[in-house]
């Protein structure tokens, strides 16, 4: 008796696309939880920027805003990558070096009319902007914070436990 497997055919494709789906939700919600823990890191960072110089508040605003820009690009491109199966993601990396976009890829991103488009359109114009006229003065906050230990280490801790917590959701 000869068994048939084209009646499987349709089973087969439905639960291999459906196993494909939740695996795309899974590393998209998994590259998620970076991008929240990165945007927070950067808020409280420019928090105690703010603490540390309170003249600096409208700087660190454009800084974190230019940040969420930068992010919200990367969550949109690395879902729109994902289900196109491109190489612009490459999950076998940390997840923080997922995505694999030069300027140019970004630049052609800023074509589109859609959500990733948009996003392009706000990080690539935020890099050819000219910088905030305080940019000098919050960089030399940056690095008087991050110098010392105790001043960074609650939003350092933090960040490091959302980071190895997105690093450990498995999507297999």
């Amino acid at each position: 008796m000869k068994i048939s497997w084209k009646p499987l055919l349709p089973i087969f494709f439905v639960f291999s696309s459906s196993s494909f789906a939740a695996d795309t939700q899974c590393l998209t919600d998994k590259y998620q939880a970076y991008v929240n823990a990165s945007i927070s890191w950067y808020k409280q960072l420019s928090d105690l920027a703010t603490a540390h110089d309170s003249d600096l508040a409208e700087v660190s605003q454009w800084y974190v805003e230019e940040r969420i820009h930068h992010f919200e690009l990367n969550q949109l491109a690395v879902e729109y990558y994902l289900q196109s199966g491109s190489s612009k993601v490459n999950t076998a990396l940390p997840v923080e070096s997922w995505l694999q976009l030069s300027q140019q890829d970004i630049k052609a991103l800023t074509e589109r009319s859609d959500a990733l488009g948009d996003a392009a359109k706000l990080s690539f114009e935020d890099r050819q902007r000219t910088p905030h006229t305080q940019n000098y003065e919050l960089r030399s906050a940056f690095a008087d914070i991050l110098s010392d230990p105790s001043a960074i280490a609650a939003p350092l801790d933090a960040y490091n436990s959302q980071v190895t917590a997105a690093a450990e959701i498995s999507c297999d």
